[in-house]
Parts: C-alpha cells; sequence; structure tokens
C-alpha cells in the first residue's frame, strides 16, 4: 500500500551532501572545483535513504519531499507492500514489498564566487521480503507477539545527462559513475511485532506496535560508494471499522475506517531527511466482497493528513485484503 505525501523539505543542501559522492576529486588543471565532498560520508547517506524502502512503515511508505525556496520535488519514494498470517494452524507470518526512489539532488561546482548547479538523477529499487511466526498470548488469539527475519536487496544507478556534458566541457573529472553506475546494497535484519485483532459484527479494531532493524551494506558495485548503515523504526498503528448504520453492498455491511499511525526513526535513518518521525491520521471507507468467491475480500480508501519535524502533508491510500 502506498499513500503519497507532500512535505516541505528545509535543508536542500543536506538532501545535496547524502547522495552526491562520486565526484569527490577534482583536477587541479580544471577551472571549476566541487564543494564539500565526502565519498564514504555520502555513500552511508545513501543507504541511510533506501532505509525507508527496506522497512515496511505506513507513514513513510511514499513521500515526496520538496524543497522549500522553489517547491520542486527533490526525492520521490513509494512502497507497495504487505503481511499476512497463513492460517491459525500454521501460524507462518510472511510480508514483502517492493520500493522505487527517484533523487533530485543539487551538486554545486564553484570557480571563486562563480558556483553553478548540475542536474543529476539518481534511481534506487529496493526489495524487501519476511518470515515470521505468530505466538497467541491468549485463548481467544487476539493478542499475538510476532518475531520476524527480514532480508532486503537493493541497488542504485545514476543517471546523468545535462550534467555529464557540462562537467566534460569544463573539468576532468571522471563521471562514469554517474552516468550509468550502479550500486548494489544488501540487508539483513529483523522486527518484534506485538499485534491485536478483534473482528465482530460490531467492529472490528487492528492494533499493532512494532520495531524493526536493519543493516544495510553495499556488495557489490563501484568501490567509490562502498558504505553502510543501520537503522531502526518504532511504530505503532491503530484501525476501527464498523457498519455505516444499516447500508450494505455486495451483500455484506458497508463500513467506515477510521486509523492512525506514528512512526519514530533511529540510528543513521533518523534525521537524513531532516525529520526524526513521521504520524498520521486518516478516514475512509471499506467495501467488504467477502461474500463472492473473489481472492480480494476488502477494498479501502483512506485519505490521510502526515505530520513531523518540519514536514507535513496528505494522501490518498487504496488497500486490499486477500
Amino acid at each position: 500500500m502506498a499513500q503519497p505525501a507532500s512535505a516541505l523539505f528545509p535543508a536542500r543542501t543536506v538532501l545535496a551532501a547524502c547522495l552526491l559522492s562520486p565526484l569527490a576529486a577534482s583536477s587541479a588543471a580544471a577551472d571549476y572545483r566541487l564543494r564539500d565532498v565526502n565519498l564514504r560520508q555520502h555513500a552511508d547517506g545513501v543507504l541511510a535513504l533506501m532505509s525507508y524502502s527496506a522497512i515496511p512503515d505506513l507513514a513513510s511508505s511514499s513521500l515526496s519531499i520538496s524543497n522549500a525556496q522553489s517547491g520542486n520535488p527533490s526525492l520521490n519514494m513509494s512502497q507497495l507492500g504487505g503481511g499476512a498470517t497463513m492460517s491459525k494452524e500454521t501460524p507462518i507470518y510472511l510480508e514483502g514489498a517492493i520500493g522505487y526512489s527517484r533523487y533530485d539532488p543539487v551538486f554545486v561546482a564553484s570557480r571563486g564566487e562563480d558556483a553553478r548547479e548540475i542536474p543529476l538523477k539518481w534511481n534506487s529499487g529496493t526489495l524487501q521480503g519476511g518470515i515470521g511466526w505468530d505466538f497467541p498470548l491468549s485463548d481467544s488469539g487476539e493478542w499475538v507477539i510476532r518475531p520476524i527475519l527480514n532480508i532486503s536487496l537493493g541497488t542504485v544507478a545514476s543517471d546523468l545527462r545535462i550534467g555529464k556534458w557540462w562537467l566534460d566541457q569544463n573539468t576532468e573529472l571522471n563521471t562514469d559513475f554517474l552516468d550509468g553506475g550502479q550500486m548494489t546494497v544488501g540487508g539483513l535484519g529483523g522486527a518484534l511485532m506485538l499485534d491485536y485483532e478483534k473482528v465482530s459484527p460490531e467492529h472490528d479494531i487492528d492494533l499493532e506496535f512494532r520495531y524493526s532493524y536493519i543493516h544495510l551494506e553495499t556488495i557489490a558495485g563501484s568501490k567509490s560508494m562502498a558504505g553502510r548503515a543501520d537503522s531502526s523504526t518504532a511504530n505503532v498503528y491503530a484501525r476501527w471499522r464498523a457498519p455505516i448504520s444499516d447500508w450494505s453492498l455486495l451483500g455484506k455491511p458497508f463500513r467506515y475506517v477510521l486509523e492512525a499511525s506514528h512512526s519514530r526513526y533511529f540510528g543513521d535513518q533518523a534525521g537524513v531527511l531532516g525529520f526524526d518521525y513521521l504520524s498520521s491520521v486518516g478516514a475512509g471507507i471499506e467495501l467488504d466482497s467477502s461474500a463472492y468467491n473473489i481472492w480480494i475480500t476488502r477494498t479501502r480508501l483512506v485519505a490521510r493528513y502526515m505530520f513531523g519535524n518540519n514536514v507535513h502533508g496528505y494522501s490518498i491510500g487504496l488497500a486490499c485484503s486477500f
């Protein structure tokens, strides 16, 4: 489930510092020099950003971060995924997600007082999977504790067009990585979830407490971009579903949905985008199709308001239960 949100990103130079690393050295014969470049620090920053795609999280599943001065997007991030327990008899929990990010950072080359911004494009894709086991904490099975083992695999590829032409004309820097370079990232981690689910004709209640950790490290690609990141997220999520009066569709009650979530970010992930927490509140509707022999049992449409340190935004989310 992916929900786009818009936010104001006040520190444009922070994003540029995290993403722009390959051009660390400038030639003595070049007219322009590149500002404030530290290869290892920037590579670590790239992996810290990938943590948002490698850890399942409703609040940050999709973000569009804009520059406060120009309003243009500097980062677009989306995640689509889900998880489910196979059955009470076989309480194996499986989850998976796929994430995509498009970076549009600012790279500055200067010659004395003359400075120019170089347009760059960075793309990253991430696959995440997890397997766990449900341990009931009550006879009813409404409360379960769920340890989960997670793995992830991602790639970062650069795409330089106008910026490469300008650098070739004005500097003697090696732009091979920027134009088609690639870095492969592997991750290993885990999560612990406390889950409560109550289903009744009057209302349904879902409540989740989750702590997730992931270690990401470069496993292939450009040696100059080798990095690592250790990130973790603590999240609480609550959802209430209840019938709307006596309305029914497809032979089942037509429900309204209320939900709220709060995510706190720790480790290398915290602050890399200018905030260390995101919260959301939402309301919507749910259509129940379980009376028919189709694989989608419920479909939800939810509008949300998101907020955090220096960020705020809105979203529309579409989700399905199977």
